[in-house]
């Protein structure tokens, strides 16, 4: 039977506040500093990544919540605009919409976290059904979906029982525990997608080469995020690095590792090779760091001549 879906993610739902300044460490004892701009836009690492995918011409569904307020709507809003399917996401009085205020000063940022309705899933909430649905289950967020965690390792068991691949954008761990049953979960993971730091913690090793010499033998398709300096894959015994163009000034780089996962599985669903898969990411990547926001520079389908090729093949 079709499914209806291409991917399936789980909703780490937030908005970030963008305060921007030349100098914006805060000072208390009641001290107030001006700031030279904000914005106020969708956050959430999954939620990037799904309006990007969904821009390129993938069909995606979002499970999650939201609260009944404003930053839910702003979210409701921004998903369904970008083609994202949201009907999977509950809207929840009991919540408060999750909040990152982000302290963007030159290329560097500090990020302040509320969770809210961010780590408002659980396990039971990843029905079959809704497994069945979708060819792909991309996990992202692994540390901050709380209410998954416990049995995060048993989610993704059952999607590859189920026929679907899976990959998995850890990102940062808060805590600092950073193994979570990786182990038992890297058989079923066909790609993984760190950035350099996440990839010495994720391994426990002491160098960034024993780190990806570790996490290949692991999975079947590692991809290491190298912000401005492109990305690496290593597939079987084959290794190939994409060297990336810088993104252009006055960007925040706030999503760009989730526009850029994105990127490469619209190219790596449509099978095309490694190295059009890598361009395709770089190229969301760049756009999106080179704007303010995890949204404002994605990259559309009639970006990229090789996918529209490929999906009306």
């Amino acid at each position: 039977m079709p499914r209806p879906y291409d991917i399936l993610a789980f909703g780490d739902t937030c908005v970030d506040l963008v305060l921007r300044a030349d100098d914006i460490v805060p000072q208390f004892g009641q001290a107030e500093k001006l700031v030279a701009n904000y914005e106020l836009t969708m956050g959430g690492s999954c939620c990037i990544f799904a309006a990007q995918a969904a821009k390129l011409g993938l069909k995606v569904a979002l499970l999650g919540a939201v609260g009944a307020d404003a930053f839910g709507t702003l979210i409701l809003d921004t998903l369904a605009a970008a083609g994202v399917d949201t009907r999977h996401i509950r809207i929840d009085p009991a919540l408060r919409t999750g909040l990152t205020v982000q302290l963007a000063q030159g290329e560097d940022r500090a990020m302040l976290t509320h969770l809210g309705s961010a780590s408002a899933l659980t396990a039971a909430d990843v029905t079959r059904e809704l497994l069945a649905s979708a060819r792909h289950l991309h996990y992202g967020s692994l540390y901050l979906q709380a209410g998954l965690l416990p049995q995060w390792v048993e989610i993704v068991r059952r999607a590859k029982a189920q026929g679907l691949t899976v990959s998995l954008d850890t990102n940062w761990d808060p805590s600092g525990t950073w193994d979570v049953g990786l182990e038992a979960a890297f058989p079923h993971i066909d790609l993984l997608l760190p950035n350099e730091q996440e990839a010495l913690y994720l391994s426990g090793q002491p160098s960034l080469d024993a780190a990806l010499a570790h996490l290949r033998e692991r999975v079947p398709l590692l991809i290491v995020k190298l912000a401005e300096k492109g990305a690496l894959a290593w597939q079987g015994g084959s290794a190939l690095r994409h060297a990336a163009r810088h993104a252009r000034g006055g960007g925040d780089g706030i999503g760009a590792g989730d526009s850029f996962a994105a990127g490469f599985l619209a190219g790596w669903l449509n099978q095309l090779p490694l190295a059009d898969c890598l361009a395709i990411a770089c190229t969301c990547g760049r756009e999106v760091a080179s704007e303010i926001g995890g949204t404002a520079g994605q990259p559309t389908l009639a970006d990229f001549p090789q996918l529209q090729a490929a999906q009306s093949a």
